[in-house]
């Protein structure tokens, strides 16, 4: 008998929806799998993949045209969103030559900063006329959902034109105070830095760049940012001292004094963050956060980079914060393990005087 691929879909988004799970994964030879709070679980009762059975899902979850590009390419980035406005991320690939496929689970509410367990200083970060702001960290550590929280508040709160440059576009936002334009790489936009570039023209007064991938990128946005934008974007670093290190080291060595002068002026802040596993279940956020300031700024334009894991350890007092700060304040409050605060840590020494 035929296989409903649409309707198996269906059932494992509602088994996703009732584990609270975070991913599904496809792969040819193995069964199904979902990621609840950080650990992978397969699902012994579905069936063993076969390559046919991937492609099929994919053809249920891709338009034609995305299909066609994924057999052209490879792989693909694409949304995916059921008739009962279920939301995914997902990304198709080639493994060992066979298709595998990816989807994270996109929440239809923009939680608050209370609800993620943020910090509340974030908001002030959202009340800027122009300006920098970057979340950055590992991939699946919740930076879109952080970035989502601030572009929400920025929409309850100020008749702002807000545009956003995803691939694929991730949270949909209702308006509210705020016109939003949302923006898909591939098909609202041939790449990022074109979008970027058409921004300008567009009388946008915030823009969102879900992934500063290149070099152009990078200036388009901090060309923004100097211009009287106010400016979000992520990136895939450890930490803020990393971050600064990457955007300047992406451009020839005769433009990186003049990107450290751009970045010191017009950057806000970084903010850092991991999700961890919480001693009851589900994740919570570590986190880092530098804000500049005229110290800061002065390190970035002197390439003085190794110093700003200092300035953030003495930076309490103006709201900045370090990461085994964060990971000793979860274990003294009973959110996490002692060990998974060491396992997090990228200074155990450091940590272990605060423990």
């Amino acid at each position: 008998m035929a296989v409903d691929y649409k309707k198996e879909l269906n059932g494992l988004i509602e088994l996703i929806l009732k584990e609270q799970a975070s991913d599904l994964h496809f792969s040819v030879g193995a069964h199904p799998l979902i990621r609840v709070s950080g650990t992978l679980i397969p699902l012994l009762k579905k069936p063993v993949l076969t390559d046919a059975d991937v492609n099929s899902f994919a053809k249920v979850l891709m338009r034609e045209d995305q299909y066609a590009r994924y057999a052209q390419f490879n792989e693909i980035d694409f949304s995916f969103e059921n008739t009962e406005g279920v939301r995914f991320r997902g990304n198709a690939f080639h493994q060992r030559g066979k298709m595998g496929i990816a989807l994270r689970l996109i929440p239809n509410v923009i939680r608050s900063y209370e609800e993620l367990n943020l910090p509340p200083i974030l908001e002030s970060f959202t009340q800027r006329s122009q300006g920098f702001f970057l979340c950055v960290g590992p991939v699946g550590q919740g930076k879109s959902t952080t970035l989502a929280a601030m572009i929400n508040t920025i929409n309850k709160t100020r008749a702002e034109h807000i545009v956003t440059i995803e691939d694929p576009i991730e949270y949909v936002y209702e308006e509210e105070k705020a016109l939003i334009d949302q923006r898909e790489i591939g098909i609202d936009s041939k790449d990022f830095q074109t979008a970027l570039n058409a921004a300008f023209r567009q009388d946008v007064d915030v823009i969102l760049v879900g992934e500063m991938r290149n070099t152009e990128t990078i200036a388009a946005a901090v060309t923004a940012a100097e211009t009287g934008h106010l400016v979000y974007s992520t990136l895939h670093t450890n930490d803020a001292a990393q971050t600064i290190n990457r955007i300047v080291d992406s451009f020839p060595g005769t433009q990186q004094d003049q990107i450290r002068v751009q970045l010191a002026g017009s950057l806000i802040a970084i903010f850092s963050q991991r999700l961890i596993p919480h001693i009851t279940g589900g994740l919570v956020p570590a986190y880092e956060l530098l804000i500049n300031n005229h110290a800061v700024s002065n390190l970035i334009r002197e390439n003085r980079i190794h110093e700003i894991p200092s300035v953030i350890e003495t930076g309490l007092e103006q709201g900045m914060i370090d990461m085994n700060r964060s990971l000793a304040r979860l274990v003294q409050n009973g959110d996490i393990t002692v060990e998974n605060a060491f396992t997090y840590s990228v200074n155990p020494k450091g940590l272990e005087r605060l423990i």
